[in-house]
């Protein structure tokens, strides 16, 4: 863990879902984060719909001890949430919390781990249809 004085905390964002199913998942995802520790402190976070909204989340992290936060979007692609709705937060919560840093990363994306994860779920589900009558 990290000392104290410079301790980074991860703050997972995604859209937010009516379906608690679809909200669980960014629950999971943070649970399996935090029990690899490589951070001190991981928080969820909601855009819309649901909460814990940004601005509780990252206020979670504040209060954990947290002088850095990584705003993580957990979204497929960088549209206006995140090049403009997301940056937007990130600024409101720099001025509120200005003894801490916020800094947007990107969203997951264009990345060659998403590549694996989409041909992974193309065999699922070609097995799948192979194991059926």
């Amino acid at each position: 863990m990290q000392q104290k004085s410079a301790i980074t905390a991860v703050l997972l964002i995604a859209h937010g879902s009516r379906q608690q199913a679809a909200n669980e998942d960014l629950a999971e995802v943070a649970r399996m984060i935090r029990a690899r520790n490589a951070y001190d402190i991981v928080e969820i976070s909601y855009l819309e719909l649901v909460a814990p909204t940004i601005r509780q989340g990252a206020r979670n992290c504040i209060i954990q001890g947290a002088c850095r936060v990584l705003l993580l979007p957990y979204f497929l692609s960088a549209g206006i949430h995140v090049t403009q709705d997301l940056q937007q937060h990130c600024q409101e919560l720099s001025d509120e919390f200005a003894d801490a840093s916020f800094i947007l990363c990107p969203p997951l994306g264009l990345h060659s781990s998403i590549v694996d994860v989409v041909l992974h779920r193309l065999r699922e589900a070609t097995d799948q249809n192979l194991d059926s009558p």
